[in-house]
């Protein structure tokens, strides 16, 4: 079997707010190598609006990243935080409308279109729950050469096509907050109800270096320990945005952990023919071989939950002066903080907490500095 080429993949996660997080780890990694080359990125959620712009500027060295900084810490609760007008009519306790001028204007769509074409970057995927069937589906958009094998688990369906402004604004539209999205006749939500962090979308397109950022605190990976006056609803409200969006992250990366060791011992024990003959029934159960990946995973050093509830009572004041949307939050911060929840770290969208967010992300990248040069050096090696 042809030795496939080697491919480094971005793969972000959804996390409402906290995606300013994913922004400044990308901007830590640009500070620390002074530019940054991905062939392939995948996101869910925000961190579909994310990867979308990145991919957007694949024709830049620093993947315009001061650029999308800006967009996260001028986020207003005034403006971002407006209850919509009829939230039973659009099931949505947010106006969509200032993100939809966000994604719209903030993301070169033509730029896209042509770093695809030219093969700038191998291609882009996007995850959004299809309400109908129940199915994650994963929008990509490819270069012409790109080989991607869709995956025959049925409780996910590829879709090839030019992603649009609709495909990052279904799979961020979180249930409740945000309304659904209508693409083609069917309805979609946000894909981290089932597909938070796509790393097998990438893997199927040839990726065997994953660099991934999850905004989940590693410390909350655990099982905490819980107070039962902690236990109302915005406590049950965060833990449940917690566990559905962020979760399954952990699993997945024992998995691609056990599959890296499974195919290490194959390598060692199998004869040339033995394991060409592996690769071939890979391929015919499931559309490609299995290789073995490196992953780099970034993740926060400090808890954002905890981040968001102090921010909120330091800033209660100064948002009941921010709109109806700022009233509501500032009215609601001594509950969330009673109760512990992570909701306000999914909730604030305002610049002044997402800034602190931002740095928090470039100063995890400084401290593993040396281990992020290791990385890409190798993958410079590669190219050479």
């Amino acid at each position: 079997m042809p030795d496939l080429p080697h491919r480094t993949a971005l793969v972000l996660s959804g996390g409402g707010a906290r995606g300013a997080y994913e922004a400044g780890v990308v901007a830590g990694l640009v500070d620390v190598l002074g530019h940054l080359h991905i062939d392939l990125v995948a996101g869910t959620s925000v961190g579909a609006i994310n990867a979308t712009y990145l991919a957007s500027h694949a024709d830049q060295d620093d993947l315009g990243i001061t650029q999308l900084l800006q967009l996260w810490t001028e986020l207003s609760p005034r403006t971002h935080l407006r209850p919509e007008r009829h939230p039973l009519r659009h099931r949505a306790f947010l106006d969509v409308g200032p993100f939809e001028d966000v994604v719209k204007r903030g993301i070169r769509w033509g730029a896209l279109a042509e770093n695809l074409d030219r093969g700038r970057l191998d291609g882009l995927f996007i995850a959004a729950l299809e309400v109908a069937s129940g199915r994650t589906a994963v929008f990509a958009d490819l270069a012409p050469t790109t080989h991607f094998a869709p995956s025959r688990d049925p409780r996910r369906v590829a879709v090839p096509c030019r992603i649009t402004a609709d495909h990052v604004l279904a799979s961020a539209a979180i249930p409740g907050v945000f309304p659904p999205r209508a693409i083609g006749g069917s309805v979609y939500y946000d894909g981290g109800l089932r597909f938070n962090t796509p790393m097998a979308p990438v893997l199927r397109a040839g990726a065997d270096r994953l660099v991934v950022v999850s905004p989940l605190h590693a410390a909350q990976r655990g099982d905490p320990q819980v107070r039962p006056e902690q236990l109302d609803a915005f406590f049950l409200a965060g833990k449940m945005l917690h566990a559905v969006l962020l979760d399954p992250f952990a699993y997945d990366l024992q998995v691609l952990e056990r599959f890296n060791e499974l195919l290490a011992v194959l390598d060692e024990t199998l004869e040339p023919h033995e394991r060409a003959h592996f690769d071939q029934r890979c391929l015919d159960l499931r559309g490609m071989p299995y290789r073995r990946v490196q992953a780099l995973v970034l993740s926060p050093s400090e808890d954002l939950g905890r981040i968001g509830v102090d921010h909120l009572l330091e800033h209660r004041r100064r948002y009941v002066r921010q709109g109806l949307g700022g009233l509501v939050m500032a009215l609601l911060g001594g509950r969330l903080a009673k109760s512990g929840t992570d909701l306000a770290s999914y909730l604030l969208f305002d610049g002044t907490f997402t800034t602190k967010l931002v740095a928090l992300g470039r100063a995890d990248v400084a401290k593993r500095a040396n281990e992020v040069r290791a990385f890409f050096a190798h993958q410079a090696q590669l190219a050479v």
